[in-house]
């Protein structure tokens, strides 16, 4: 039996995730919500999405949402207000899917406090929640977890993280998204919501979204973080994005529960390109056994390249049948090292068989306590951190 499923947001990223969530075949039904009514028409119009999406199912606002009859909401709104309403929808019975990260506010012990509603909020509803993190499913990650649940890296060393994206690469602008999403009404909103932060002198830092970086290395080590020491870099930078940053680059080592170390840099403010030959999400792993660096697999003796065909995971054909519909020469994995259709696939199935999901509320925070530890230390000049932890998901 399938499952209902409501997207909320439907910018440029969220709209890019509306068609396979509806073409899932586990999904009977979809619904669209969007404060700005000519994203919400775009699907609406669309004769291929009349076989699950019906004129009942459409709102306007995320309380009139709530109210539905639905199964799961997906969120895909402004990552400040993620927290928020993903804690909400649990509340009205809804299992949750949320963008990237679990919330994104200068505020560091701010983030921990949402980090400990959102556990609290798992345990009192028993809903389900999903932080739809793309490094986790990119071929690379997925390849070294089947490599590890193996055995094949014999005992965790070493590893390392890295989310490198400049603010003004060509194809990812981080300027340019930001005007896109401070133009709409949500955006509007946060701009009168963030001048809080600057009159108490609370700056940003790339360490309060580490989910790209963090995300790999601790879901193939099955680790978290226990302590960390981080050195920021103060840009000297005049453009305006870094207005509201005290650092626009972090590098953090930390000690993992495993008795490795984890190196996690979050770099802004440096020259790099971005595109299909520059990997941006990067991870290293290193064993006794078996290492994976660079697409390679490397044991004592030798070493191999492997292609993305290889570290893929294979998807049950009827999903990929679902999503290429007449069209079999599709590409159906989406972006992000085509990690998003994982995602969706991941999130539907675990909810209509009754599962945790991979990334679910327990696996996330700890990504985002890691950070906010990270960012702690950081302005503390390098001194030791210890992180936040909730434990393990039950089950």
């Amino acid at each position: 039996m399938g499952i209902s499923i409501g997207l909320v947001g439907l910018g440029a990223f969220g709209s890019s995730f509306a068609p396979l969530f509806k073409n899932h075949p586990l999904v009977d039904r979809i619904a669209l919500c969007d404060r700005e009514p000519e994203r919400v028409a775009r699907f609406a119009n669309d004769p291929d999405f009349r076989d699950k999406l019906k004129p009942g199912d459409i709102y306007g606002s995320f309380d009139e949402i709530l109210l539905s009859d639905l199964d799961a909401l997906v969120i895909m709104t402004q990552p400040w207000l993620h927290a928020e309403q993903a804690i909400r929808a649990m509340e009205h019975g809804k299992h949750v899917y949320s963008a990237v990260p679990v919330v994104r506010v200068p505020d560091v012990d701010e983030i921990l406090g949402w980090c400990d509603r959102l556990i609290r909020t798992c345990e009192k509803t028993g809903m389900k929640y999903m932080l739809g993190e793309t490094t986790v499913f990119r071929p690379q990650t997925m390849f070294c977890r089947k490599m590890a649940k193996e055995g094949k890296f014999g005992e965790f060393v070493y590893s390392e993280g890295e989310y490198i994206h400049p603010y003004d690469a060509p194809y990812a602008d981080l300027r340019v998204v930001k005007t896109r999403r401070e133009s709409s009404s949500s955006g509007k909103e946060w701009l009168k919501y963030k001048k809080r932060y600057k009159k108490e002198g609370i700056l940003d830092s790339p360490m309060t979204y580490p989910t790209h970086s963090v995300s790999g290395p601790m879901s193939i080590m099955g680790a978290h973080a226990l302590k960390v020491s981080a050195y920021g870099f103060i840009s000297k930078n005049p453009d305006s994005y870094f207005e509201d940053f005290v650092f626009s680059n972090v590098t953090a080592l930390f000690e993992m529960s495993n008795g490795t170390t984890m190196r996690i840099c979050e770099y802004r403010d440096v020259a790099y390109p971005m595109g299909d030959i520059f990997e941006n999400e990067i991870m290293r792993v290193f064993g006794t056994m078996g290492s994976f660096r660079e697409n390679r697999w490397a044991t004592k003796t030798k070493w191999r390249e492997l292609s993305v065909e290889e570290m893929r995971e294979p998807l049950p054909e009827e999903v990929i049948m679902a999503l290429k519909g007449e069209d079999q020469d599709k590409y159906v994995y989406g972006g992000h090292g085509g990690s998003h259709v994982y995602l969706v696939h991941e999130f539907v199935e675990a909810i209509a068989g009754e599962r945790q999901p991979l990334v679910n509320a327990w696996e996330a925070v700890r990504y985002m306590a890691a950070g906010v530890a990270a960012h702690k230390s950081a302005l503390r000049n390098g001194d030791i951190v210890e992180v936040t932890d909730w434990g393990d998901a039950p089950g």
